[in-house]
């Protein structure tokens, strides 16, 4: 079978949408994702990379065919609860901190579950230390020790290894992906994605 990766930034409405995809392509293929979380920012200084927000500002019709896109997109998955947040676009890199802290900690998969709906869902500030401790805390987590090993230098240095890492093996923005060491980026990949996972020994599904 072969090794799935998902690298992420939760600063990505796209990697939001994606995520919401993913439970279903392992269903079908009976291959889970494996999570990476990449700061966004640094694969951007990395690649000379600028966010859409950014990129497409002053191009006619350009960011509106995007946002066309994500309404399409958000349609067709029956995504009835998204919404882009009213603090778009927010500085992640505490919380992606707290994603590696999170890992250390045994919490990952809740974690990432939490953070993706107060950003996607529910619009909350998720680059203010107060409002993401009480997030976390609220959905039965311990927020003030994971944004106090946030800070920590093994968290840290593993969540720039990672970025670093994942650059290196291609990846410019999120969400990317990976089958074994074939690339894809963006939610709209997701089908080229399940095909290669079926083509390297995922099981035929519905």
């Amino acid at each position: 079978m072969p090794k799935v990766e998902f690298h992420f930034d939760f600063g990505s409405p796209n990697a939001y949408l994606a995520h919401r995809v993913l439970p279903g392509v392992s269903a079908r293929t009976g291959v889970a994702f494996d999570y990476v979380p990449v700061l966004l920012g640094g694969v951007f200084k990395l690649t000379g990379n600028r966010s859409p927000f950014e990129s497409l500002k002053g191009i006619r019709n350009k960011l509106e065919y995007e946002q066309l896109e994500i309404r399409r997109f958000v349609r067709r998955h029956d995504i009835a609860d998204f919404a882009i947040n009213p603090h778009f676009p927010v500085n992640t890199l505490m919380i992606m901190r707290a994603a590696i802290a999170a890992e250390f900690e045994g919490v990952f998969a809740r974690y990432v579950e939490v953070v993706f709906r107060h950003l996607w869902v529910e619009g909350s500030k998720m680059d203010d230390p107060a409002v993401v401790a009480q997030a976390l805390r609220r959905s039965g987590l311990d927020g003030d020790r994971l944004l106090a090993r946030a800070q920590e230098a093994p968290v840290k240095d593993k969540l720039l290894r990672n970025t670093e890492e994942s650059v290196a093996r291609g990846t410019f923005g999120s969400p990317t992906f990976f089958v074994d060491e074939a690339i894809f980026f963006g939610k709209d990949r997701l089908d080229a994605v399940e095909a290669e996972i079926r083509d390297a020994g995922g099981r035929a599904g519905a």
